[in-house]
Order: C-alpha cells, then sequence, then structure tokens
C-alpha cells in the first residue's frame, strides 16, 4: 500500500488505541503518571534517567566530556528508562519531567534539587555549571546557542517525520516519506554547507552544538538509525562525513553512546553507569543479564 486517499478527518478527533505503529501501546493524548514508581537515587550529585536514544545520548556524551576534561563534579549515576514499557510515566520520573520523556536529569548539589528536563536545557544547565563546551564570547556563545535550538527544532522533522513514516508508521504513505526526505536532505545541506568552512558547528570550538547533532544527524550518516543510509544518499554529504568520523573517534563519545543503552551489541550496552569502571566490568557482555 503506498498511500490512503480515503481518509476524512471527523469533526472531533477521538483516541483510537489500535491506531497501529511501532510506538502504539505507548502513546497517549494526555499527560501525567500512570502508576506509582519511586526512581533510585544513586551516590553521585548528578542522576540521570534516560535511554540511549539521539536524545539520551546528548546528555551521556557531555557528562562524560566533562569528566575527560577534570571536572570531577560531573560525576554521575545514570539509570535506564525503558519507554517501551513506559517507565517514562512512572510517577518518580514525571515528578522530574511532566512531559514524559527522556532523558531527565536531577542536580543534587544545589540546596534544593534542581530537576532539568529536554535534552537542550540539560547540555546548557551543564555547561553553564561547569563552564565548559561553551563560549564566553557573547558571538561565539550566541552562534553556538543557535545552533544548539536549530537540532532542538529541526531534529523532530527527521525522527517524528521522516523517521516515523519511512522506517515506523503501518502502512507506507509516498506523499508523507516524500514530504520529510525532502526536509532531511535540505537539513543534511545546511549541515554539510556549515562544515565545508568550520571545523565543528562553531568553528575551530567543540561544544555543545557539536554534542546536541551528532546523536542524531551522525547517525543518519553512519546508518545507525532508520537503516536509511543510502536511500538519503547520505555519504554524499562529505564534510557532514568527515565531521561524523571526527566526532565519533573521541573517547568521550563512544562512553556516551554506551550509557543506557539496552539494544545492539551488548559489548557496547552499558545498562547503568556508577562509576567508570563499569565500563570495563558491567556491559551486558560480561554482566549477562536479562533486560
Amino acid at each position: 500500500m503506498s498511500e490512503t486517499s480515503t481518509y476524512e478527518p471527523a469533526k472531533v478527533w477521538k483516541w483510537d488505541k489500535a491506531n497501529g505503529g511501532k510506538f502504539a501501546n505507548i502513546n497517549r493524548p494526555i499527560a501525567g503518571s500512570t502508576h506509582d514508581k519511586e526512581l533510585p537515587v544513586g551516590k553521585h550529585p548528578i542522576q540521570l534517567h534516560s535511554l540511549a536514544t539521539p536524545n539520551g545520548v546528548k546528555v551521556t556524551i557531555m557528562l562524560e566530556e566533562l569528566l575527560a576534561a577534570g571536572h570531577t563534579g560531573a560525576e554521575y549515576d545514570a539509570y535506564l528508562v525503558n519507554i517501551g514499557e513506559g517507565d517514562q510515566f512512572g510517577s518518580g520520573f514525571v515528578d522530574i519531567n511532566p512531559n514524559s520523556k527522556i532523558p531527565a536529569l536531577v542536580d543534587q548539589s544545589t540546596d534544593k534539587p534542581t530537576r532539568v528536563f529536554e535534552s537542550g536545557s540539560i547540555l546548557l544547565y551543564l555547561a553553564e555549571k561547569f563552564g565548559a563546551f561553551l563560549p564566553t564570547d557573547p558571538a561565539a556563545r550566541t552562534e553556538c546557542l543557535s545552533w544548539l535550538f536549530w537540532q532542538m527544532g529541526s531534529a523532530p522533522y527527521l525522527g517524528g517525520g521522516f523517521g516515523h513514516f519511512y522506517a515506523y508508521a503501518p502502512v507506507k504513505i509516498e506523499y508523507c516519506i516524500d514530504r520529510f526526505s525532502m526536509e532531511v536532505k535540505r537539513q543534511l545541506d545546511v549541515l554539510d554547507q556549515r562544515l565545508a568552512t568550520n571545523k565543528y558547528m562553531c568553528g575551530d570550538e567543540y561544544t555543545i552544538a557539536d554534542m546536541a547533532i551528532w546523536p542524531w544527524y551522525g547517525a543518519l550518516v553512519d546508518n545507525r538509525v532508520y537503516e536509511a543510509g543510502e536511500f538519503l544518499d547520505t555519504q554524499s554529504y562529505k564534510n557532514l562525513v568527515r565531521w561524523t568520523k571526527e566526532i565519533g573517534e573521541r573517547k568521550a563519545v563512544q562512553r556516551g553512546r554506551m550509557v543506557n543503552r539496552a539494544f545492539g551489541p551488548e559489548e557496547e550496552q552499558l545498562r547503568e553507569r556508577h562509576d567508570a569502571s563499569d565500563f570495563e566490568t558491567k556491559t551486558q557482555d560480561k554482566i549477562g543479564e536479562p533486560a
């Protein structure tokens, strides 16, 4: 089936629980918790509750980069949130993110624990807290924040738009796939042109803008999301390919990709992270516990 032609919207939309699609069991048109569930609390100042989707990976990359740069106050406990099972609707999680989306963070080092949600907000919070990966020059800072918010505004077209209709929708709809493929190709071209004259997104300095963009668009270039690399001809964006490879070679980025990962090769899955040694001793291939 290539497209639908008979659907006529009702005057008032009503929720049909059997609407299909990969995430139909967790999607709903109302907010709030569905069950009582307290969140665990670890020993470190920063408590992260997340999953290694692109939005989650942004934050674990940032935390690992901070630690690699010597910011010991960025030590953190990372707990897995299984969104397929609805963990994000537990009362404890909703308390720190009323929008029920990962990632969400609690900073216990403040006088009163500070909750932070939305991945871009978390990156900015951590950058300001530790004075790292965010330029201090006003013009450079503004450029960095522009690219950070570019990612926040653009990625929904990649994920919720292209990714959904290309990879997850129960039927293939030509109009939807064409519409969002065109937009994603345009975004790839925006990045490629920027990186033609800049080492990183904000010039010569590696920043939170790179950390925000790489988990989404780097994964697309490397064909790690949606299996759409060939379809979108991602390898033709040579500057973006170069940047993707260089970012991916950073040790902190490689560690960040592993945290809260519950899919893919078991040696790349560190479902919970409480100490730097966990990368050597507690990946899924070593502990062998069920999901």
